[in-house]
């Protein structure tokens, strides 16, 4: 007797239909698992058939041949599981002939009771299956509701096995589940850190609230205690709130990474990532024999920041070069290549000296001339050509911290500035653009886009030459000064928009000497 039955499988953070054929014989008891499995799914063999005594059911002693095609695709992780069991049951007459399967897909690893145990990517294989034609996807109880998000199919969380063959054969229905919009959309803004929490620092503040707006990267340089860390992690609570798509593309990201929170359906907040400097190239971009998603894909829709940029290791800040620029990253193996997607804000904070005290007003710096140089050159021309915005925080006086009756601005209100900037340049730019902010803006677009008056375009090109800007450079000043001008709303890019570009990008000539 041969049964059909589909599963999924993941290739990166896209998932595709595997189909499980199992036929039976009236011969010796045997199991065989052909269709290039790895070993956790030859090992399914053992938890097959304990699960499947355990669960009440007895395991048919026939000969079983099980095929997962396409056999020419490595077959990795524990998912094929619970659809390998079924098309045992169905070849052993438990699960009855009148069950149609062809329409639905089955996912999820077993436990040796006959428990369901979550696997990574349940989102992504509910894609591929609704892609596939499928109706209906099964998927275990506790990643079931991530499922739920997709349109267009209907999701059944299981607990056990014997609940999912009751199901089946129409002794026991379950009833699908939903997706709750509402929990997500009361989570979209939820969070503790707020601007108003920050003392001070108001040009500090303004680059950061242009950063959001534009999607643009930047780098906050100062002395230790200037609240460089503070603003870094408050800039997740002025960005615009995600989107569902948004949401379901971050979530994807997270559940094949296995980082998705427990209980969570999808990813509500804008990702903030902190990593430590002693990582890796590969924690960074992703990597390994089964490649899995780096910092810059878990950041994706969201926030990078990196601490004491120049700490980390030189090799591992020019390989966010290529990330940065394509807002993507493929990793390449023997068996295939796998992209994933990192649109980020980047944003580094650095000390202008080991020591931390270069160019205080009041503490001495106890670095040579040769050890600051030595110290910012950790971070490359190429690299540094990539942030948009440079920022130099100073040292608060003892006023600006004791002054109880200045008040702060809320996080609230500046994000309704960036909300409105970004509507603005949407509005220009049209859905069909593909882009959402002016960090993505190539130079065809910059050249649309980016129109600028007699008086802005003098100012700028006095500046290309004084300050040996490079091209890309140079477009990294028009991005920023197209977002300076859509927060004031207008369409033609001023003057006073160019010079506090300009000014972001002063940096370069005091620390790095270009």
């Amino acid at each position: 007797m041969l049964s059909t039955v589909y599963s999924a499988g993941l290739y990166g953070i896209d998932g595709y239909i595997v189909t499980v054929e199992c036929n039976a014989q009236s011969r010796l008891p045997q199991f065989e698992l052909v269709g290039l499995p790895d070993l956790a799914v030859k090992e399914a063999k053992e938890r097959v058939r304990t699960a499947c005594e355990n669960s009440g059911f007895r395991f048919p002693s026939m000969a079983l041949m099980l095929n997962l095609a396409p056999a020419d695709r490595r077959k990795e992780g524990s998912a094929f599981d619970v659809a390998i069991l079924l098309g045992i049951l169905r070849c052993g007459g438990i699960l009855e002939d009148r069950v149609d399967l062809s329409d639905k897909c089955f996912v999820g690893e077993l436990s040796l009771s006959g428990r369901l145990r979550p696997v990574r990517g349940t989102l992504c294989l509910c894609v591929a299956a609704r892609d596939a034609g499928m109706r209906e996807f099964y998927a275990p109880a506790e990643t079931a509701k991530e499922a739920a998000a997709v349109d267009g199919i209907r999701v059944y969380a299981v607990e056990t096995v014997a609940q999912l063959v009751a199901h089946l054969n129409g002794t026991c229905p379950m009833t699908p589940i939903a997706c709750d919009t509402s929990t997500f959309e009361e989570g979209l803004l939820q969070t503790s850190l707020d601007f108003a929490d920050v003392r001070g620092q108001g040009m500090a503040k303004r680059a950061m609230e242009i950063a959001a707006a534009g999607g643009h990267n930047i780098l906050l340089i100062g002395p230790p205690g200037t609240g460089k860390s503070m603003l870094s992690k408050r800039l997740s609570s002025i960005l615009p709130p995600m989107t569902f798509e948004e949401a379901i593309e971050t979530t994807k990201v997270h559940s094949v990474a296995g980082t998705l929170p427990d209980g969570s359906a999808l990813v509500a907040q804008r990702p903030f990532r902190s990593p430590h400097h002693t990582m890796s190239a590969v924690s960074l971009v992703g990597g390994g024999a089964n490649p899995l998603p780096g910092e810059v894909s878990l950041a994706h829709n969201g926030v990078l920041f990196l601490d004491e940029l120049p700490e980390f290791p030189k090799q591992v800040t020019d390989a966010l070069r290529q990330p940065l620029e394509d807002r993507r990253v493929t990793i390449t193996r023997a068996n295939g290549r796998v992209t994933y997607p990192c649109s980020f804000m980047l944003v580094g904070a650095m000390n202008p000296c080991r020591c931390g005290y270069f160019g205080h007003p009041s503490r001495p710096c106890t670095c040579s001339a040769a050890d600051v140089k030595r110290y910012v050159s950790r971070i490359s021309g190429p690299m540094l050509d990539r942030i948009d915005i440079q920022i130099e925080l100073p040292s608060l006086s003892y006023e600006e911290l004791s002054d109880s009756t200045h008040t702060e601005e809320p996080s609230a209100v500046i994000r309704e500035r960036v909300k409105r900037a970004r509507a603005f340049a949407m509005a220009r730019m049209g859905e069909q653009s593909g882009m959402y902010c002016n960090a993505q803006l190539d130079a065809a677009a910059i050249r649309r886009y980016c129109v600028a008056d007699a008086g802005a375009q003098a100012l700028l090109k006095a500046a290309y030459e004084r300050m040996g800007m490079s091209a890309r450079g140079y477009d990294r000043v028009m991005r920023v000064a197209r977002t300076i001008a859509d927060l004031d709303e207008a369409e033609i890019i001023g003057s006073k928009h160019i010079a506090e570009a300009i000014q972001y990008r002063s940096l370069d000539k005091k620390y790095w000497g270009t």
